[in-house]
Protein backbone atom coordinates (compact mmCIF):
# COMPACT_ATOMS: atom_id res chain seq x y z
CA UNK A 1 0.00 0.00 0.00
CA UNK A 2 2.01 3.23 -1.07
CA UNK A 3 0.90 6.70 0.33
CA UNK A 4 2.50 10.07 0.56
CA UNK A 5 2.45 10.49 4.29
CA UNK A 6 4.15 13.69 4.23
CA UNK A 7 0.56 15.15 2.43
CA UNK A 8 -2.20 15.59 4.82
CA UNK A 9 -5.51 14.25 4.52
CA UNK A 10 -9.60 14.17 6.05
CA UNK A 11 -10.66 11.26 7.20
CA UNK A 12 -14.64 12.11 8.05
CA UNK A 13 -15.84 10.70 11.45
CA UNK A 14 -18.10 7.49 11.76
CA UNK A 15 -20.65 8.60 14.49
CA UNK A 16 -22.68 5.53 14.09
CA UNK A 17 -21.73 3.00 16.42
CA UNK A 18 -21.60 -0.66 14.85
CA UNK A 19 -22.40 -3.74 16.22
CA UNK A 20 -21.38 -7.07 14.26
CA UNK A 21 -21.55 -10.28 14.90
CA UNK A 22 -24.28 -13.97 14.29
CA UNK A 23 -27.45 -12.67 16.09
CA UNK A 24 -26.55 -8.76 17.33
CA UNK A 25 -30.20 -7.86 15.96
CA UNK A 26 -31.82 -9.42 18.75
CA UNK A 27 -30.19 -6.73 20.94
CA UNK A 28 -32.48 -3.73 19.01
CA UNK A 29 -34.15 -3.44 21.66
CA UNK A 30 -31.47 -2.69 24.25
CA UNK A 31 -30.27 -0.27 21.89
CA UNK A 32 -33.63 1.62 21.87
CA UNK A 33 -33.79 1.52 25.34
CA UNK A 34 -30.55 2.97 25.68
CA UNK A 35 -31.91 5.59 23.35
CA UNK A 36 -34.90 6.64 25.34
CA UNK A 37 -37.19 5.47 22.81
CA UNK A 38 -40.77 5.35 23.43
CA UNK A 39 -41.82 3.97 19.56
CA UNK A 40 -40.04 2.85 17.18
CA UNK A 41 -40.83 2.82 12.95
CA UNK A 42 -39.74 0.29 11.17
CA UNK A 43 -39.17 1.18 7.27
CA UNK A 44 -38.60 -2.13 5.32
CA UNK A 45 -40.04 -3.84 1.50
CA UNK A 46 -41.97 -5.87 1.14
CA UNK A 47 -39.71 -9.05 0.53
CA UNK A 48 -37.99 -8.63 3.89
CA UNK A 49 -40.87 -8.88 5.48
CA UNK A 50 -42.59 -11.80 3.45
CA UNK A 51 -39.66 -13.68 4.25
CA UNK A 52 -40.00 -13.56 7.76
CA UNK A 53 -36.51 -10.77 8.68
CA UNK A 54 -38.97 -8.20 9.65
CA UNK A 55 -40.51 -11.06 12.13
CA UNK A 56 -37.92 -12.01 13.42
CA UNK A 57 -36.78 -7.74 14.34
CA UNK A 58 -40.24 -7.48 16.01
CA UNK A 59 -39.66 -10.51 17.67
CA UNK A 60 -37.16 -8.80 19.39
CA UNK A 61 -39.53 -5.24 20.63
CA UNK A 62 -41.57 -7.31 21.80
CA UNK A 63 -39.45 -9.18 24.16
CA UNK A 64 -38.11 -5.90 24.76
CA UNK A 65 -41.39 -4.14 25.37
CA UNK A 66 -41.12 -1.77 22.48
CA UNK A 67 -44.32 -0.56 20.79
CA UNK A 68 -43.79 -0.18 16.86
CA UNK A 69 -45.24 0.35 13.75
CA UNK A 70 -44.20 -0.95 10.63
CA UNK A 71 -44.03 0.76 6.94
CA UNK A 72 -43.57 -1.95 4.37
CA UNK A 73 -43.78 -0.17 0.81
CA UNK A 74 -39.99 0.26 0.44
CA UNK A 75 -39.12 -0.07 -3.34
CA UNK A 76 -35.99 -0.31 -5.33
CA UNK A 77 -34.29 3.27 -4.89
CA UNK A 78 -37.34 4.47 -3.22
CA UNK A 79 -38.93 8.06 -4.99
CA UNK A 80 -39.47 11.15 -3.06
CA UNK A 81 -43.39 10.79 -3.05
CA UNK A 82 -43.19 7.39 -1.11
CA UNK A 83 -40.31 8.58 1.76
CA UNK A 84 -43.23 11.90 1.86
CA UNK A 85 -45.83 9.22 2.19
CA UNK A 86 -43.66 7.50 4.90
CA UNK A 87 -42.84 11.06 6.92
CA UNK A 88 -46.46 10.95 7.37
CA UNK A 89 -47.03 7.45 8.44
CA UNK A 90 -43.88 8.10 11.04
CA UNK A 91 -45.48 11.55 11.95
CA UNK A 92 -48.63 9.99 12.25
CA UNK A 93 -47.24 6.64 14.32
CA UNK A 94 -46.03 8.88 17.15
CA UNK A 95 -42.66 6.77 17.11
CA UNK A 96 -39.63 9.25 17.97
CA UNK A 97 -37.30 6.60 16.75
CA UNK A 98 -36.59 4.41 12.77
CA UNK A 99 -35.36 1.18 12.27
CA UNK A 100 -34.42 0.63 9.25
CA UNK A 101 -34.64 -3.39 7.82
CA UNK A 102 -33.51 -4.38 4.37
CA UNK A 103 -30.96 -3.94 1.32
CA UNK A 104 -29.72 -0.14 0.15
CA UNK A 105 -33.53 1.25 -0.50
CA UNK A 106 -34.87 0.20 2.93
CA UNK A 107 -31.81 1.90 4.94
CA UNK A 108 -31.47 4.95 2.48
CA UNK A 109 -35.68 5.49 2.85
CA UNK A 110 -35.24 4.87 6.52
CA UNK A 111 -32.30 8.09 6.90
CA UNK A 112 -34.47 10.08 4.74
CA UNK A 113 -37.54 9.73 6.92
CA UNK A 114 -35.61 10.33 9.84
CA UNK A 115 -34.22 13.56 8.14
CA UNK A 116 -37.69 14.40 6.78
CA UNK A 117 -39.42 13.80 10.48
CA UNK A 118 -37.37 16.94 11.97
CA UNK A 119 -36.51 19.08 8.83
CA UNK A 120 -39.63 20.60 6.58
CA UNK A 121 -40.56 20.39 2.99
CA UNK A 122 -38.93 18.20 0.45
CA UNK A 123 -36.92 15.26 0.37
CA UNK A 124 -35.57 17.01 -3.03
CA UNK A 125 -34.83 20.14 -1.24
CA UNK A 126 -31.75 18.18 0.36
CA UNK A 127 -30.38 16.88 -2.37
CA UNK A 128 -26.89 17.29 -2.37
CA UNK A 129 -24.22 17.46 0.95
CA UNK A 130 -24.96 18.97 4.33
CA UNK A 131 -28.37 20.53 3.10
CA UNK A 132 -30.01 18.31 6.48
CA UNK A 133 -29.67 20.75 9.23
CA UNK A 134 -31.92 19.94 12.05
CA UNK A 135 -30.93 16.42 13.58
CA UNK A 136 -32.58 13.26 12.39
CA UNK A 137 -34.47 11.36 14.56
CA UNK A 138 -32.04 8.34 15.73
CA UNK A 139 -31.96 5.90 13.10
CA UNK A 140 -31.23 1.99 13.63
CA UNK A 141 -29.63 0.21 10.70
CA UNK A 142 -30.23 -3.44 10.31
CA UNK A 143 -28.87 -4.60 6.62
CA UNK A 144 -30.02 -7.68 5.21
CA UNK A 145 -27.70 -7.88 2.00
CA UNK A 146 -24.19 -7.37 1.93
CA UNK A 147 -22.92 -4.58 -0.50
CA UNK A 148 -24.09 -0.79 0.19
CA UNK A 149 -22.70 0.03 3.03
CA UNK A 150 -25.47 1.99 4.07
CA UNK A 151 -25.74 1.28 7.73
CA UNK A 152 -22.26 2.95 8.05
CA UNK A 153 -23.19 5.68 5.02
CA UNK A 154 -23.59 9.40 4.74
CA UNK A 155 -25.53 9.00 1.48
CA UNK A 156 -29.26 8.58 1.20
CA UNK A 157 -30.13 7.48 -2.75
CA UNK A 158 -33.60 7.42 -3.99
CA UNK A 159 -35.49 8.79 -6.87
CA UNK A 160 -36.75 12.48 -7.57
CA UNK A 161 -39.98 11.06 -8.87
CA UNK A 162 -40.62 14.29 -11.30
CA UNK A 163 -37.70 13.64 -13.49
CA UNK A 164 -37.43 9.75 -12.50
CA UNK A 165 -33.72 10.47 -11.73
CA UNK A 166 -31.82 9.04 -9.38
CA UNK A 167 -30.70 11.52 -6.79
CA UNK A 168 -28.66 11.88 -3.25
CA UNK A 169 -28.80 13.59 -0.11
CA UNK A 170 -25.74 13.35 2.05
CA UNK A 171 -24.32 14.89 5.06
CA UNK A 172 -23.05 14.07 8.99
CA UNK A 173 -26.28 14.28 9.86
CA UNK A 174 -27.38 10.98 7.68
CA UNK A 175 -25.56 8.85 9.53
CA UNK A 176 -27.39 6.04 11.13
CA UNK A 177 -27.34 6.20 15.01
CA UNK A 178 -26.96 2.46 15.36
CA UNK A 179 -25.96 0.18 12.97
CA UNK A 180 -26.36 -3.67 13.72
CA UNK A 181 -24.71 -6.32 11.19
CA UNK A 182 -26.27 -9.31 11.70
CA UNK A 183 -24.74 -12.38 9.17
CA UNK A 184 -27.55 -14.40 9.79
CA UNK A 185 -30.19 -12.27 8.26
CA UNK A 186 -28.36 -12.45 5.30
CA UNK A 187 -27.85 -16.55 4.96
CA UNK A 188 -31.26 -16.40 3.20
CA UNK A 189 -30.15 -13.98 0.08
CA UNK A 190 -31.04 -15.71 -3.43
CA UNK A 191 -27.75 -16.10 -5.31
CA UNK A 192 -28.46 -13.58 -8.03
CA UNK A 193 -28.21 -11.02 -5.48
CA UNK A 194 -25.89 -12.36 -3.47
CA UNK A 195 -23.34 -11.49 -6.27
CA UNK A 196 -24.59 -8.28 -7.25
CA UNK A 197 -24.72 -6.92 -3.95
CA UNK A 198 -21.33 -8.57 -3.24
CA UNK A 199 -19.96 -7.09 -6.63
CA UNK A 200 -21.14 -3.67 -5.55
CA UNK A 201 -19.24 -3.94 -2.44
CA UNK A 202 -16.58 -4.42 -4.10
CA UNK A 203 -16.69 -1.69 -6.64
CA UNK A 204 -16.65 0.62 -3.43
CA UNK A 205 -13.74 -0.80 -2.04
CA UNK A 206 -11.58 -1.06 -5.90
CA UNK A 207 -13.07 2.72 -6.26
CA UNK A 208 -12.27 3.90 -3.08
CA UNK A 209 -8.68 2.64 -2.89
CA UNK A 210 -7.66 3.34 -6.69
CA UNK A 211 -9.47 7.18 -6.68
CA UNK A 212 -7.60 10.16 -6.15
CA UNK A 213 -9.23 11.41 -2.51
CA UNK A 214 -8.02 7.77 -1.05
CA UNK A 215 -5.66 8.31 1.81
CA UNK A 216 -4.07 5.89 4.62
CA UNK A 217 -6.63 5.27 6.50
CA UNK A 218 -9.92 4.48 4.11
CA UNK A 219 -7.09 2.48 2.48
CA UNK A 220 -6.77 0.14 5.08
CA UNK A 221 -10.42 -0.42 5.14
CA UNK A 222 -11.03 -0.75 1.33
CA UNK A 223 -7.75 -3.02 0.62
CA UNK A 224 -9.22 -5.37 3.45
CA UNK A 225 -12.51 -5.63 2.04
CA UNK A 226 -11.47 -6.35 -1.47
CA UNK A 227 -9.19 -9.51 0.30
CA UNK A 228 -12.61 -10.05 2.20
CA UNK A 229 -14.43 -10.46 -0.97
CA UNK A 230 -12.12 -12.08 -3.13
CA UNK A 231 -11.83 -14.73 -0.64
CA UNK A 232 -15.19 -15.10 -0.08
CA UNK A 233 -17.88 -14.20 -2.59
CA UNK A 234 -17.76 -17.18 -4.86
CA UNK A 235 -18.13 -19.16 -1.83
CA UNK A 236 -21.24 -17.12 -0.31
CA UNK A 237 -23.01 -16.82 -3.46
CA UNK A 238 -22.59 -20.92 -4.45
CA UNK A 239 -23.93 -21.97 -1.14
CA UNK A 240 -24.40 -19.06 1.27
CA UNK A 241 -26.91 -20.40 3.84
CA UNK A 242 -24.41 -23.06 5.00
CA UNK A 243 -21.16 -21.65 4.21
CA UNK A 244 -21.76 -18.72 7.34
CA UNK A 245 -18.61 -17.94 7.39
CA UNK A 246 -18.17 -16.56 4.17
CA UNK A 247 -21.31 -14.68 5.30
CA UNK A 248 -20.20 -13.25 7.96
CA UNK A 249 -16.64 -12.44 5.72
CA UNK A 250 -19.27 -10.44 3.18
CA UNK A 251 -21.28 -8.09 5.60
CA UNK A 252 -17.91 -7.48 7.45
CA UNK A 253 -15.99 -6.36 4.01
CA UNK A 254 -19.36 -4.51 2.51
CA UNK A 255 -19.24 -2.37 6.57
CA UNK A 256 -15.82 -2.13 5.68
CA UNK A 257 -15.94 -0.58 2.39
CA UNK A 258 -18.89 1.94 2.89
CA UNK A 259 -16.75 3.42 5.80
CA UNK A 260 -13.68 3.66 3.70
CA UNK A 261 -15.91 5.25 1.02
CA UNK A 262 -17.10 8.42 3.00
CA UNK A 263 -14.18 10.36 3.00
CA UNK A 264 -13.05 9.56 -0.66
CA UNK A 265 -16.10 9.43 -3.29
CA UNK A 266 -15.66 6.45 -5.84
CA UNK A 267 -15.10 6.74 -9.69
CA UNK A 268 -16.76 5.96 -12.89
CA UNK A 269 -18.91 2.74 -12.36
CA UNK A 270 -20.86 5.17 -9.97
CA UNK A 271 -21.07 7.77 -11.77
CA UNK A 272 -22.48 5.75 -14.48
CA UNK A 273 -24.56 3.92 -12.40
CA UNK A 274 -26.84 6.49 -11.09
CA UNK A 275 -28.24 7.52 -14.63
CA UNK A 276 -28.55 3.96 -15.42
CA UNK A 277 -31.17 3.23 -12.92
CA UNK A 278 -32.84 6.13 -13.37
CA UNK A 279 -36.13 7.02 -16.10
CA UNK A 280 -37.48 4.13 -17.89
CA UNK A 281 -34.36 2.38 -17.73
CA UNK A 282 -34.23 1.23 -14.22
CA UNK A 283 -30.82 -1.09 -14.26
CA UNK A 284 -30.49 -2.46 -10.87
CA UNK A 285 -27.59 -0.17 -9.33
CA UNK A 286 -25.39 -3.68 -7.71
CA UNK A 287 -26.46 -5.02 -11.65
CA UNK A 288 -24.94 -1.85 -13.12
CA UNK A 289 -22.16 -1.54 -11.55
CA UNK A 290 -21.05 -5.11 -11.49
CA UNK A 291 -21.51 -5.12 -15.13
CA UNK A 292 -19.05 -1.63 -15.59
CA UNK A 293 -16.47 -2.43 -12.54
CA UNK A 294 -13.89 -4.39 -14.85
CA UNK A 295 -14.81 -2.24 -17.55
CA UNK A 296 -13.88 0.97 -15.50
CA UNK A 297 -10.45 -0.82 -14.17
CA UNK A 298 -9.40 -1.94 -17.91
CA UNK A 299 -9.60 2.35 -18.42
CA UNK A 300 -8.05 3.40 -15.00
CA UNK A 301 -5.38 0.55 -13.98
CA UNK A 302 -2.23 2.93 -16.14
CA UNK A 303 -3.29 6.04 -14.18
CA UNK A 304 -2.63 4.28 -10.59
CA UNK A 305 -0.59 1.22 -11.45
CA UNK A 306 0.90 0.44 -7.88
CA UNK A 307 -2.65 0.81 -6.48
CA UNK A 308 -4.35 -1.38 -9.20
CA UNK A 309 -1.17 -3.88 -8.24
CA UNK A 310 -2.56 -3.85 -4.78
CA UNK A 311 -5.84 -4.83 -5.98
CA UNK A 312 -4.55 -7.51 -8.01
CA UNK A 313 -2.88 -9.06 -4.95
CA UNK A 314 -5.30 -8.65 -2.69
CA UNK A 315 -7.61 -10.48 -5.17
CA UNK A 316 -4.93 -13.47 -5.38
CA UNK A 317 -2.91 -12.64 -8.22
CA UNK A 318 0.09 -13.31 -7.17
CA UNK A 319 4.20 -13.09 -8.87
CA UNK A 320 6.90 -10.90 -8.75
CA UNK A 321 6.36 -8.88 -11.83
CA UNK A 322 6.77 -5.19 -12.13
CA UNK A 323 3.23 -2.87 -10.69
CA UNK A 324 2.63 -1.90 -14.21
CA UNK A 325 2.05 -5.35 -15.51
CA UNK A 326 0.45 -6.76 -12.02
CA UNK A 327 -1.97 -3.68 -12.55
CA UNK A 328 -3.34 -5.32 -15.51
CA UNK A 329 -4.22 -8.20 -14.39
CA UNK A 330 -6.63 -6.39 -11.27
CA UNK A 331 -9.89 -5.89 -14.37
CA UNK A 332 -9.02 -9.55 -15.74
CA UNK A 333 -9.29 -10.36 -11.74
CA UNK A 334 -12.53 -9.01 -11.21
CA UNK A 335 -14.17 -9.96 -14.90
CA UNK A 336 -13.14 -13.15 -13.55
CA UNK A 337 -15.17 -13.31 -10.57
CA UNK A 338 -18.12 -11.65 -12.03
CA UNK A 339 -18.21 -14.44 -14.35
CA UNK A 340 -17.92 -17.14 -11.74
CA UNK A 341 -20.65 -15.74 -9.91
CA UNK A 342 -23.25 -15.71 -12.47
CA UNK A 343 -23.04 -11.58 -13.29
CA UNK A 344 -24.72 -10.41 -16.50
CA UNK A 345 -22.42 -10.14 -19.82
CA UNK A 346 -23.95 -7.09 -20.66
CA UNK A 347 -26.80 -4.37 -19.73
CA UNK A 348 -28.73 -4.30 -23.15
CA UNK A 349 -31.07 -7.59 -21.95
CA UNK A 350 -31.89 -4.74 -19.56
CA UNK A 351 -32.93 -2.27 -22.29
CA UNK A 352 -29.56 -0.29 -22.56
CA UNK A 353 -29.28 0.46 -26.11
CA UNK A 354 -27.56 3.08 -28.20
CA UNK A 355 -30.51 5.77 -27.75
CA UNK A 356 -29.72 5.80 -23.91
CA UNK A 357 -26.04 6.64 -24.48
CA UNK A 358 -26.05 10.52 -24.55
CA UNK A 359 -28.45 11.38 -21.82
CA UNK A 360 -26.50 8.90 -19.24
CA UNK A 361 -23.19 10.14 -20.10
CA UNK A 362 -24.62 13.42 -19.69
CA UNK A 363 -25.78 12.91 -16.33
CA UNK A 364 -22.72 10.72 -15.33
CA UNK A 365 -20.22 13.53 -15.99
CA UNK A 366 -21.88 16.08 -13.53
CA UNK A 367 -21.03 13.05 -10.52
CA UNK A 368 -18.50 14.28 -8.07
CA UNK A 369 -17.29 10.82 -8.65
CA UNK A 370 -15.49 11.54 -11.90
CA UNK A 371 -13.73 14.47 -10.04
CA UNK A 372 -11.51 11.70 -8.21
CA UNK A 373 -11.90 8.95 -10.75
CA UNK A 374 -7.63 7.99 -11.24
CA UNK A 375 -7.94 8.69 -15.03
CA UNK A 376 -8.91 12.24 -16.31
CA UNK A 377 -12.00 11.25 -18.14
CA UNK A 378 -13.82 12.76 -21.30
CA UNK A 379 -17.58 12.76 -22.34
CA UNK A 380 -16.15 10.09 -25.85
CA UNK A 381 -14.20 8.26 -23.70
CA UNK A 382 -17.37 7.04 -20.52
CA UNK A 383 -19.17 6.69 -24.06
CA UNK A 384 -16.92 4.04 -25.10
CA UNK A 385 -17.21 2.60 -21.57
CA UNK A 386 -20.67 2.50 -21.56
CA UNK A 387 -21.06 1.00 -24.77
CA UNK A 388 -18.55 -1.84 -24.09
CA UNK A 389 -21.02 -2.77 -20.88
CA UNK A 390 -24.14 -3.12 -23.60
Amino acid sequence: MSFDTSLPFNFLPIPTDVHFGPGVSASLSTHLHALAARKAFIVTDPGVRQCGIVDRVTDALEQGTVPFDIYDRVTADSGSTLICEAVDGLKNSGADVVVGVGGGSALDTAKAVAALATNPGSPLAYVGLHKVKNRPLPTVAIPTTAGTGSEVSLWSVFTDDSRQMKVAMGGLRLFPTVALCDPDLTAGLPPDLTASTGMDALAHAIECYTNKACQPISASLALRAIELIGKHLRRATLDGRADRASRAAMLLASTMAGMAMNSTRLGLAHALAMPLGSWGLKIPHSVAIAVTLPLVMEFNHTAAPERFADVARALGECGDDSPADAARRAPAAVARLARDVGIPKGLSAFGLSEDHVGDVIEEAMKSGNVGVNPRTTSREELAAILRKAM
